[in-house]
């Protein structure tokens, strides 16, 4: 029996990692695990929106992985979320996008979100507390790494 591939939503910065010399081989590691089926890729339009200014290679990258991603709509209960977030004190209101997309990730049933974001993501207080929001909000808990967390070794078997 084949394994269903887990779902896991990419937030910005993991694409942007792959031009970044200190992320780029974890990135593409991880981007190498979606093309081989491991994982089903979700975005939102906050990743699309993101990215509009990013370097050329960023987009171009992007691009290339169109046929390997959903996007996932921005809801209602998305927005909802990401305010009680920011009511929580997890994040700022500056920050509201990077609760946004944890929102996103969480609505629409990611079992992970990964994320270069080590100050407003991928935080050891703010997944307990992005977490303890979604459960306070009748939502399942999140996993939340960076993509060296995902990619494990070579040596591992999926």
């Amino acid at each position: 029996m084949e394994k269903k591939p887990i779902q896991v939503y990419a937030e910005t910065s993991v694409f942007g990692g792959v031009c970044d010399d200190e992320f780029s081989r974890s990135s593409r590691a991880f981007f190498d695990l979606i093309r081989l089926g491991k994982f089903h890729l979700i975005i939102s339009a906050l990743v699309e929106d993101e990215l509009l200014p990013a370097p050329v290679q960023v987009r171009s990258f992007f691009e290339e992985m169109i046929e390997f991603y959903e996007i996932t709509r921005i809801t209602s209960e998305a927005f909802e979320l990401q305010q009680a977030y920011l009511k929580a004190g997890i994040v700022t209101p500056k920050r509201m996008n990077d609760a946004l997309h944890v929102a996103v990730a969480t609505v629409s049933g990611c079992k992970i979100i990964v994320s270069w974001n080590f100050k407003h993501i991928v935080h050891f207080e703010k997944i307990r507390f992005y977490n303890a929001v979604n459960a306070l909000n009748g939502y399942d808990s999140i996993s939340i790494y960076s993509p060296l967390e995902v990619i494990g070794d070579e040596n591992q078997d999926f």
